[in-house]
């Protein structure tokens, strides 16, 4: 007489199997790219045309071949962060309140920069030029402000920008006066970074 084998029961094995699923895709962290750190203006409808000194505005210069120039000069890429530095930091005048930047260290130049607070640094790139190119050129610009915020941050309070940054991003309580040192920092060297494009 043959014996039946006993039948085993599957049936929650699909439950068991989703339910793990479930717990890997909630428990699981993904990396996730997060572009560029430009955000956009709103745009308004009653905006006063703005008034730039000539000396006040940076020119960076993407051509159809990916060479940069700057105020209609060549320049290899690493040299950009040097004179990005150096424009920014100039301190050569006064805000628009007419106070001075008594925390610049630049070389007060008169042909250069006022205040950081009215440097304007203007991408231009052409349609042809590589993206590559253009991100490099975000990174060296981007590089000199965080040089400049750090050498404040430090001087100030003993610390990094870029530490006061990280330690902002992992608070679990709400620390106002960490965040007003990072809002002044950012207000003593403002980020003011523009772009267009030329036709070609």
């Amino acid at each position: 007489m043959r014996r039946e084998l006993p039948e085993i029961n599957a049936g929650s094995m699909a439950d068991i199997a989703f339910l793990l699923l479930i717990f890997f895709l909630v428990t699981t962290t993904m990396d996730v790219d997060q572009g560029i750190f430009t955000k956009l203006p709103r745009k308004e409808n009653d905006t006063p045309p703005i008034v730039l000194k000539d000396k006040n505005l940076l020119e960076v210069i993407i051509n159809e071949h990916n060479q940069l120039l700057v105020e209609e000069k060549e320049i290899k890429i690493n040299e950009l962060t040097k004179i990005a530095l150096a424009f920014v930091d100039n301190g050569g005048g006064t805000d628009r309140d007419g106070k001075p930047c008594d925390w610049c260290q630049g070389a007060k130049d008169p042909t250069s920069s006022d205040h950081p607070s009215k440097a304007v640094i203007n991408i231009q790139a052409v349609r042809s030029a590589n993206y590559e190119t253009y991100i490099s050129v975000l990174d060296k610009l981007y590089k000199a402000y965080g040089i400049l915020r750090d050498r404040y941050a430090l001087k100030t309070y003993q610390v990094s920008y870029k530490d006061m940054v990280k330690e902002e991003k992992k608070m679990l309580e709400n620390n106002q006066l960490l965040r007003d040192r990072i809002k002044l920092i950012q207000e003593k060297y403002p980020l003011l970074i523009t772009d267009s494009q030329i036709q070609n």
